[in-house]
């Protein structure tokens, strides 16, 4: 694929997953505030969406059941990573409101830059100033306006964003030779076995009797079609920009609580939401290095020499 053309489709993959990461945590409060606990509601639509795509993969495309055994323990290791921050984000969203939750979670970009550099990626100049302008958006956003957080929240959340950042460099360690869908399919699968133990483990606790679904059901499916973009995004363009890219999510949140669920920003958070969408302009300007770094945290992460596969696996 020209690098022009794979660039624009990872572009639009991330700016998809962006809107529908968005929704995400508005669907996800909006489910807590209706009567499902954290545990049940993050439990229920990660493993729900795993089952959505094995069996659509099992039924018209087998051939993306194919995993080499260290792409699996890579998908796996970020699975259960990336089920470990589903679980503090959801707990967390229960004391924030979705808005002001996403708006924590903007700085998982950061961390991905971190965990990108120690796995010897390079970082340009451009990233390093669109980096620096998300901290500050982020520090506008959550600027008091008369509400005090609930500081164990706020933690989580931040811990949530740390998470979520580290699955990102070990999945597109596996994207170098693995498809979208696969690595969506047996990431959301370790996803599962973490979060639904959790619930039946420290949980338990039945939805109420007036619980509504629906907000679970968009949920779950929010959850499977925002996964393949963000991983079709992160394989075309890299785990860095994609973050960066995703940043765009928090307009989404913004917007669809505002309605949904009568949240309200402040004058300053607007200011820092501004300086956000900067960045996301600053990203027409950035030319990816997609080579694969050698050495590395993740230099473990590589296919055995084997015969090619005989199926044609290209997204």
């Amino acid at each position: 694929m020209p690098a022009n053309k794979r660039q624009s489709v990872g572009i639009y993959a991330a700016l998809s997953s962006a809107f529908l990461l968005g929704l995400a945590p508005v669907f996800g409060r909006w489910a807590i505030l209706s009567g499902f606990s954290s545990l049940l509601t993050v439990a229920l639509r990660t493993s729900l969406a795993a089952a959505m795509i094995f069996i659509i993969m099992l039924v018209f495309k087998r051939q993306f059941l194919y995993i080499f055994p260290v792409g699996l323990a890579g998908c796996f290791l970020a699975g259960t990573i990336n089920g470990l921050g589903s679980l503090l984000y959801y707990m967390a969203l229960s004391d924030l409101p979705a808005s002001v939750g996403q708006l924590l979670y903007a700085v998982y970009p950061v961390f991905v830059a971190f965990f990108s550099i120690l796995d010897k990626q390079a970082i340009s100049r451009l990233t390093i100033l669109r980096m620096v302008l998300a901290l500050a958006a982020v520090l506008l956003l959550i600027s008091p306006n008369g509400t005090a957080l609930p500081l164990s929240a706020v933690l989580m959340m931040i811990g949530s964003a740390a998470l979520y950042a580290l699955h990102i460099p070990i999945n597109q360690r596996v994207l170098y030779e693995i498809p979208a869908p696969t690595v969506t399919l047996y990431t959301l699968l370790a996803m599962g076995l973490v979060t639904l133990p959790a619930y039946f483990i420290f949980d338990r606790q039945p939805p109420g009797s007036e619980a509504m679904w629906l907000p679970v059901i968009l949920l779950t499916l929010v959850t499977f079609a925002s996964r393949f973009t963000l991983f079709l995004g992160i394989k075309k363009i890299g785990g860095v920009q994609t973050a960066l890219l995703g940043l765009s999510e928090i307009f989404i949140t913004i917007l669809v609580s505002y309605f949904l669920l009568d949240e309200r920003l402040t004058l300053i958070q607007w200011a820092g939401a501004g300086i956000l969408g900067t960045t996301l302009l600053l990203a027409s300007f950035e030319n990816p290095d997609l080579q694969r770094p050698k050495g590395g945290w993740l230099a473990w992460i590589h296919p055995p020499q084997i015969a090619p596969i005989p199926w044609n696996l290209e997204d």
